[in-house]
This record gives C-alpha cells, structure tokens and sequence, in this order.
C-alpha cells in the first residue's frame, strides 16, 4: 500500500480527539512511506492531517477543483497540488492515486466521497480497501446503520465486510494492509437472495 486517500472535514469538530487523530494518521503514513492523497485543503482536519505527514517528512498530494483553489483555501506547502475543473474529476483523480481509503471525522463531504468509493468496490469497479476511523464513536450511528442494512437484505454480508472500522490509526492501516476484497457478484437474480 503506497498511497492512502484521506476524507475528513473541513472543520475540527468539537473534541481534541479529532485533531490528535488526524494527526496520529499523517505521522504513521509518513512513518510507514505512504502518500496522503487528500482534498488539498489547509482548513479543519484536512489541513491537520496533511501538516502532519509533511512534519514527518511524508508526501502529500493534493486534489481541488479551482472554485475552490480561487477561494484561498488550497494548502500551498504541498508534495504535490493537482487543480482540476470539477468535484466530480476531483474525486475521480483521489480514487485513482489511491490504493486505499480511510473516513477520518467529518460531515457531508466525507461521507459522501467514502459511500462513493465503497460502492465502487462493492460494484468490482476498484478493488481497495476502504475503513473508518472511529474516533469516541464517531461513527458508531453509521456502523449500527450499515449493520440494520444488513439484517434487512439491502447489502449482503461480504459487501458489508468491504466497510473496516479501526480506532485508532495503527490498527485501522493494518486492516487495511491486510484486506481482502470479496469475491461476490453484486447483481444477483431475485431466487439467489
């Protein structure tokens, strides 16, 4: 695994947890020479998480459509910072650098781009790990959530594995290291269910 992409929020959120996490993240992908491939963002987590592996000596790349760039909030200390046209090229060069993806706290946005890309390795479109990072239970509602989905047969119980939880940096990478992807068929006839 050379390169993680990083979803997170623009914000740092209401507990110290959050930042120490981001930040936990970026020094053990720089520690273990793995590139940061985040929003290219230099506010909230996003600008957290990409200070820190550069501090560590990491390579940071950075993906952000002009709008964006045009508003001053592009990181400008970065490896690397790729401006693209739109969100959608955006999240289509992250997942393309990306070997694997990791959810850090965040709202809208990272929730988003992290359903997206687990939904393309559901769909056989990429196979990369994708897991969250579970800081004080942030994302204890969307497990719990994912589990009832589950239950109810909207996803099967190997593409409900596609989802790794990890609550802390290290143990999070490591699963992602060591994952296998599924081998099922997502389009399955109505008998097979």
């Amino acid at each position: 695994m050379k390169s993680i992409c990083v979803y997170c929020g623009s914000n740092f959120g209401n507990r110290n947890s959050y930042l120490e996490a981001a930040q936990s993240l970026g020094v053990q992908m720089a520690e273990r020479g793995i590139t940061l491939i985040y929003g290219g963002g230099n506010v909230g987590l996003m600008g957290a998480v990409a200070d820190s592996v550069l501090a560590a000596g990491g390579k940071v790349i950075g993906v952000m459509p002009q709008a964006l760039v045009d508003k001053e909030i592009a990181h400008t200390g970065l490896s690397d910072l790729r401006v693209v046209g739109s969100m959608h090229k955006r999240k289509s060069l992250m997942a393309s650098l990306a070997d694997a993806f990791i959810a850090l706290p965040g709202g809208l946005g990272t929730l988003e781009e992290f359903c997206e890309v687990v939904t393309w390795t559901q769909l056989g479109f990429h196979h990369k790990a994708c897991g969250l990072l579970n800081i004080d239970g942030f994302y204890n509602r969307l497990i719990s959530f994912l589990n009832h989905a589950t239950q109810e047969q909207f996803i099967r119980s190997q593409h409900r594995s596609i989802v790794l939880v990890g609550e802390t940096p290290v143990e999070l990478i490591e699963k992602l290291s060591q994952f296998e992807i599924p081998n099922v068929h997502k389009w399955i006839d109505r008998d097979q269910q």
